[in-house]
């Protein structure tokens, strides 16, 4: 399921790959959604200190390794985007 992009999962090494960082991701697919639960949760309570709105999306591109109805959620949110937008370059491409 992890494709070849700059944004991606990598489960071989059990990593997250966002552009040029990698961050560990855990192998287990309760622990996978117990994180992207977490993560979803903090990005609604953003507006404290320490976290922020930035979980809620990270949070869902982690869930949608595991859960069909966010894959399919991220997919058509990613074209709707794509067809609103053209003329914005995706990420990491010049």
């Amino acid at each position: 399921m992890a494709g070849k992009g700059k944004y991606r999962i990598d489960g071989d090494r059990g990593k997250l790959v966002l552009g040029g960082f990698e961050l560990p991701f855990p192998r287990s697919r309760t622990g996978r959604i117990v994180t992207g639960t977490l993560l979803v949760g903090g990005g609604f309570l953003g507006f404290l200190p320490i976290l922020g709105f930035w979980m809620a999306p990270l949070g869902l591109l982690v869930l949608s390794h595991d859960l069909p109805s966010v894959r399919r959620k991220r997919r058509r949110i990613a074209i709707w985007w794509r067809k609103r937008y053209p003329q914005v370059k995706r990420a990491g491409r010049g």
